[in-house]
């Protein structure tokens, strides 16, 4: 009996001790296996690091040359539209003394065509003006402040009044949200607008201009409205370009510049700038400013 019961404790030690060797035999297989397989993840994951630190390396490069690029081109056009301005005050200067000197000895057509090189000269004036206001906005630092928007829009547009005697102009400026911003950049903003919401409605009897907010996807929006010749949207993508023009010069005088100034002074207030019109029905120029995306 003794040796039947210490059999059976034999045995049974026997089936632990071969149970109990199967589960560690499994257990480091199941271990060697993971082992494996998080070797295997992290040589992929080390691997996708490494390409990411490399993306980033060439992003920083990229950007870094862009800035680059973008800097000397602005100092370009700063240095060539500096140097025009000399020359052109020379061929003015000139014009205008043959017609004050000499015009007892000119006759009808020698007249108007010194009147054209001045009136040319003077619109090649304006542009080499725009052009260096243009670049000098990616170098100007900005001062940030609070903007009464309601204030500042009054302000521009009795300035811009002023120039335009005799118009027969119908304004509502609505209550505005205050903006946060550099004032500077921003009164250029709606003296362009403006300008263009006066001189787009030029063969209108009356002009009716309308300077608003909205509130899109939680971010204010100001507007300014015209009923004015419009424009076709499907040009819509040429509007912001420097030297884009949807309308013939004989019609509508300009440079082409202002709608540039527009959106790079946004584009550095990180907001947006965009636009809706319809031809002869007028036209609604929209933008935002984001006070936490400051570009300074």
């Amino acid at each position: 009996m003794r040796n039947f019961v210490w059999g059976s404790i034999g045995l049974g030690f026997l089936v632990l001790y071969g149970s109990l060797f199967v589960f560690v035999r499994n257990a480091s297989r199941e271990l060697i296996h993971r082992n494996k397989e998080n070797e295997r993840l992290y040589e992929e994951t080390k691997m996708q690091l490494a390409e990411l630190q490399r993306a980033e390396k060439e992003l920083l490069k990229r950007t870094t040359e862009l800035e680059s690029a973008n800097k000397e081109l602005e100092a370009f056009s700063y240095s060539v539209s500096h140097d025009l301005r000399a020359p052109l005050r020379a061929i003015d200067g000139f014009s205008r003394v043959m017609l004050e000197e000499y015009n007892d000895k000119l006759d009808d057509e020698g007249k108007r065509y010194l009147n054209i090189v001045r009136d040319n000269t003077q619109k090649m004036g304006q542009l080499i003006e725009d052009l260096l206001a243009l670049s000098r906005l990616g170098r100007k630092e900005m001062q940030v402040s609070r903007i009464d928007m309601t204030k500042l829009a009054k302000t521009v547009f009795d300035e811009i009044k002023e120039a335009n005697p005799g118009r027969n102009i119908q304004l509502e400026i609505k209550t505005l949200p205050p903006a946060y911003g550099d004032q500077a950049m921003i009164h250029q903003v709606l003296v362009n607008l403006l300008s263009n919401a006066i001189k787009f409605t030029r063969f209108k009897e009356k002009a009716v201009i309308e300077i608003g907010s909205i509130v899109r996807m939680n971010e204010i929006v100001y507007y300014v409205k015209d009923n004015g010749v419009g424009f076709d949207m499907q040009y819509l993508n040429k509007l912001f370009g420097v030297f884009q023009r949807l309308h013939s010069t004989e019609d509508f005088e300009g440079t082409g510049v202002g709608l540039a100034i527009v959106q790079r002074i946004i584009h550095r207030h990180g907001g947006k700038v965009w636009a809706e019109g319809k031809v002869n029905e007028g036209s609604t120029f929209y933008f935002n400013l984001s006070e936490g995306g400051m570009k300074k």
